[in-house]
């Protein structure tokens, strides 16, 4: 009876640690990126970068698959700048993510002109909880939505907006690398 109890709780242990194991996605685009701690179910293992609608530049905001260095910055690379808040576009200089069209349920980030002190365009990183989170009310966050979809050879997903204590890690918590 105490081998079976003992059996019972590692199982239980066992699965709980499985459980809180992100699958790490691998990340080859160049830094400063920021991406999805988890690979979710990207299918290269490439990772959920934000990415500009379509390719090149675009006034859109969605998750897409990180893509590759090759030598030159790429439109799902994009850096936090601290003391601004603002999330910087790599490749589109002076050109910012903003939360600029909160009624939209499947478009409500866009990349626009950084402006110093707009709200639209100030986020919070907490890196312990690893959210980004809405200035204007911290108890948002920037998530992706829970399905996902086929885009050429890549993969994206909607850019959007949740409460945080309700969406699941997976789908919220980013790595800013410089």
């Amino acid at each position: 009876m105490t081998k079976t109890i003992s059996l019972f709780f590692a199982v239980i242990i066992l699965g709980a640690a499985i459980k809180v194991v992100a699958d790490v996605p691998s990340i080859s685009s160049a830094a400063p990126v920021i991406y999805l701690a988890d690979n979710l179910d990207e299918k290269d293992k490439l990772g959920w970068c934000i990415d500009t609608e379509g390719r090149g530049f675009a006034e859109k905001l969605q998750s897409h698959s990180c893509k590759p260095d090759r030598g030159q910055p790429n439109d799902t690379q994009f850096s936090y700048d601290k003391s601004s808040g603002q999330i910087r576009s790599v490749p589109f200089a002076g050109k910012c993510m903003a939360f600029n069209n909160p009624s939209d349920k499947v478009w409500p980030f866009g990349l626009v002109d950084c402006v110093a002190d707009e709200s639209a365009q100030q986020f919070i990183y907490d890196a312990t909880s690893m959210e980004i989170q809405l200035t204007s009310d911290t108890s948002q966050c920037v998530v992706v939505a829970p399905t996902s979809i086929i885009a050429g050879p890549f993969m994206s997903r909607d850019l959007l907006v949740g409460t945080c204590a309700s969406v699941d890690e997976p789908f919220k918590q980013w790595v800013v690398k410089d």
